[in-house]
This record gives C-alpha cells, structure tokens and sequence, in this order.
C-alpha cells in the first residue's frame, strides 16, 4: 500500500456522489471511475450516495440514469446507496450538537440586512464574507425565523495537503460562517456532505477541483465534531479539445448518449476516461485488471485533461476489434429495429469478422451490417446507381453467368470465377467488382467482394445480381 492510502490504519473507503439533476455526466464518470480504482487498488471499498437534497430538482429519472450509466461501465459499488435526503434528521442533529458546542450559532439576520450585506461588498469590489453580529451574541428571539450558521475560524489559516494539487494554504479570514441550517430547519449541502462523508466513513475525498475551495469551508466541520479528517484528491476538471470548458458542443453528455447515439462500447469509454488526466508510461489501452494494479493519484497531473472524440473513436474501434463476436452480433441485432430470426442471428454473428475492421463504433457496424437484410430489389444510392451505368450491366450479366457455374460456394473459387471474367473482357478486377458490389450492397462500400458473396450465400446473391440485369434470379 502506497504513501499516498495512509489512514492511520484504516482501509480505504471511497465514494461517489453525484447529484441526481441529470444524466451521468462525462466528467461525473471519470470521477466515480478514478475512486473505484483507487478502493481497488488499495483493497478498500467504493460508495455511491445520491445527494438528493435539492428536491425542487432531483428526479427518479435522473437517479435511474445515474444508476444505468454506472452499471453499464462497470462501476459497481459496494453496499446499497445512500440517499441523502433520508438523513437529513441526522445532518440537523449535528448542526444542533455544534450550537450546544460554541461551534456553530443561531443568526438571526434578516433578509434586508443580508442584501446590505451583499451590496456593501459589491460596492468595495470585495467577495462577500458573512460575519454575522449573532456570532458572539446570546440569542433572545424567541419565535422569530433564523439560520444556523458555523462559527469559522476568523485566524490563521488552513492548509491541506491535496493528493493531486499539492499543499493549499488559505487564509482563515476568507472563510465565511456558512449557513448549516436553513431557517425551515432543513440542512445545506455543506453540512450535509461532511456529516455523510464521516458517518460512512469515507477516507480518501477524491472529486473535481471545482470543489476545492468547498474543503477550507467543510474542514472546520470535522474539528468542531472531533472527527477524522479525509485525506483530499482535487481532480482536474476536463476541457474540449480546443481548451475551453467542456460543454455539448465538446462532447459532454451524459454516458447513456455515448451508448445508445454514438454506438460507444462501455469499456472503451472507461480507458478514455481513465486515460484523460492519469497516464502509466506509453500504454494506451489498459484493462480494468491493468487500471486497478497500476492506478494511484500520484500519476493524476495538475493540468485540465482535454477531451476529443476522435481520439475515443479511434480508442473505441479497437475495442470493437478486439470484441467477441457473438457479443457484437447481440448488440448490433439490437439496433436493427426489427426482430432476428435464429437464422439471420447466425448470419450477423458470422460477418461480424469482416465487418468490425471497419467500424470505429456500433452504429457503423450496424450500418455496415444491413446490406445482409435488405429485401429484394434493393434500392440503391446514387453512387451504386452510377456504377451500374453504361456498359456495366453487360458485364454484370457476365458475372452472373459465371457465378451461377462456380461448382462451390467459397471465397476462391469465387473469385477465380470473377477474374475469369474481368480478364475475358480485358478489364481490371476493380472494373467488375464495383458494379458487384453496386447488384449485392446497394451502395458504393462494402466488405470484401467475395465474403459479401459468401456471406449472401448463392441464392441471394444471385437473386439480387438478376434483380438488376432483368432476368429472373
């Protein structure tokens, strides 16, 4: 176990958190991904908690994205899920124990004084930091509305030592009294994330750097309750590939649409992810038994990661490359958008050799597939329609002929039928395998010629090369 997993002992434990507001977020993936590995990697444990607390937005739709997303990259939890909102009697118990403590008060400022507050601030071109005059004061205000606010130190300053970012010291004066407790009695998130973070207990917080401004203001929460502090890991965010934040137009959406839109392959999206900020020498593609033995924080850089499709495209074919073929011939089979019979199955499944080279993603190895169940005529695009122009019909007929002859059915002697007849005409084989190709796909593009013509079998092939030279098949 590394430096950088000492918790005094204790097991790691980890956790991801997400907020259920929308789908499974591409940055919100490599933030559950990168605390799965590390628990594993330490033999430690990994926890998700739904922070539901915002109830005017949290929706079961979006928990069951997030759960989906999760599922379908392989991101298993240990335990049941916590739902945060379920706690919050427990987070208002705390706010209360730190009332009775001195650590926390009850602020009686009003709405009007809070804008004077905030246009005070405006006005000095200064961030607003509440002092409340409640902070020291003995309240005598019974009935009236308040907050709960923590009493932050107001000297010295606070240092973390981040596993990614390094030492991080600011000043204690820059720390707020934040509210812990809402005047309807209902917890913020800032209480609510350190009182689950410790009672489930969490030791290593590994999350966006977004959020490390949130540790100088949770930390004083720890040690007014006497408890463990985490061990923090403040991630990089990602950026798109032109180095601005990442947005829709950069390909941040939820993984669901890298499923089910772009034709994604869920381990292929985990060693994208994996690879965007952490790096193990030159390996570009890494398994999930690899990233658990090699993944620790020291090799997360500082610097914002930036996402290109391209670059998990390209990762993506050689995932459907290297797939089983009756994995990728179940999923294509759902894509078809009708119902396979056992016959056809077995047909998508023995193509699947010859038509993954050429797919970068799912949804053009199902398009590639679909030659094989097009119903006769075949309709054909305007590129296979021109190849089909001219003397090239003749010459169709030619092949025609020559295949209905061919003693057996295989790629040799196939081709050795075809060549007969290209040389017979004094043309080059390209010449009498578009205008093939054009009478059995349909289109310009295909698989080899000849495994198109194997994979058909002879009647089909036969029959849709008759279905353009006008003779029955």
């Amino acid at each position: 176990m590394s430096a950088s997993s000492d918790t005094g002992g204790k097991p790691v434990v980890t956790r991801f958190a997400p907020s259920p507001t929308g789908f499974l977020h591409i940055g919100g993936a490599r933030t559950a991904l990168f605390n799965l590995l590390y628990a594993r990697h330490h033999g430690g444990k990994f926890l998700l908690r739904i922070e539901d607390t915002d109830r005017a937005r949290s929706t079961q739709p979006a928990i069951d994205a997030i759960l989906d997303g999760m599922r379908w990259l392989g991101l298993d939890w240990d335990g049941d899920e916590v739902f945060q909102f379920a706690r919050a009697d427990r987070h208002a118990a705390v706010a209360h124990e730190m009332v009775e403590k001195g650590a926390a008060y009850r602020c009686y400022l009003t709405q009007d004084e809070l804008a004077a507050m905030r246009a005070e601030a405006e006005a000095a071109k200064k961030p607003l930091r509440i002092r409340s005059p409640w902070r020291d004061k003995v309240p005598n205000e019974d009935g009236k509305p308040f907050v709960v606010r923590l009493k932050a130190p107001t000297e010295g300053a606070t240092t973390i030592r981040d596993l990614v970012q390094g030492e991080v010291t600011v000043q204690n004066a820059e720390i707020d009294d934040l509210v812990l407790l809402r005047s309807d009695g209902t917890p913020t998130y800032m209480l609510a994330v350190v009182v689950d973070d410790h009672d489930m207990g969490v030791t290593h917080v590994i999350r966006g750097d977004d959020h490390l401004n949130n540790a100088f203001r949770q930390l004083p929460i720890y040690r007014a309750m006497g408890w463990p502090e985490p061990v923090y890991a403040h991630i990089p965010l990602i950026h798109g590939s032109d180095g601005a934040k990442l947005s829709k137009r950069h390909g941040a959406l939820g993984v669901d649409a890298y499923r089910d839109e772009m034709g994604i392959l869920p381990e292929a999206l985990d060693n994208y992810l994996l690879r965007l900020g952490w790096g193990h020498g030159d390996d570009e593609i890494i398994s999930r038994e690899q990233a658990i033995e090699w993944f620790d924080l020291d090799a997360v850089g500082k610097s914002p990661s930036r996402f290109d499709l391209k670059k998990l495209e390209n990762l993506n074919g050689q995932y459907i490359r290297a797939a089983e073929d009756d994995r990728l011939a179940a999923l294509v089979a759902a894509r078809m958008g009708f119902e396979l019979s056992d016959s056809q199955r077995d047909l998508l499944r023995r193509s699947m050799g010859e038509l993954k080279p050429r797919a970068a993603n799912l949804l053009e190895l199902s398009d590639g597939a679909a030659f094989l169940f097009r119903t006769r005529p075949l309709e054909l695009d305007e590129a296979a329609k021109a190849l089909l122009e001219g003397d090239a019909r003749t010459l169709l007929a030619r092949i025609h002929a020559a295949l209905d002859a061919a003693e057996s059915w295989d790629t040799e002697a196939l081709e050795t039928a075809v060549r007969a007849v290209a040389e017979d005409a004094g043309v080059k084989l390209g010449a009498v395998a578009q205008p093939l190709r054009a009478a059995l796909v349909g289109r310009k593009t295909s698989p080899g010629i000849f495994d198109v013509l194997v994979l058909l079998g002879r009647e089909e092939s036969l029959g849709r090369i008759a279905d353009q030279i006008g003779v029955p098949a």
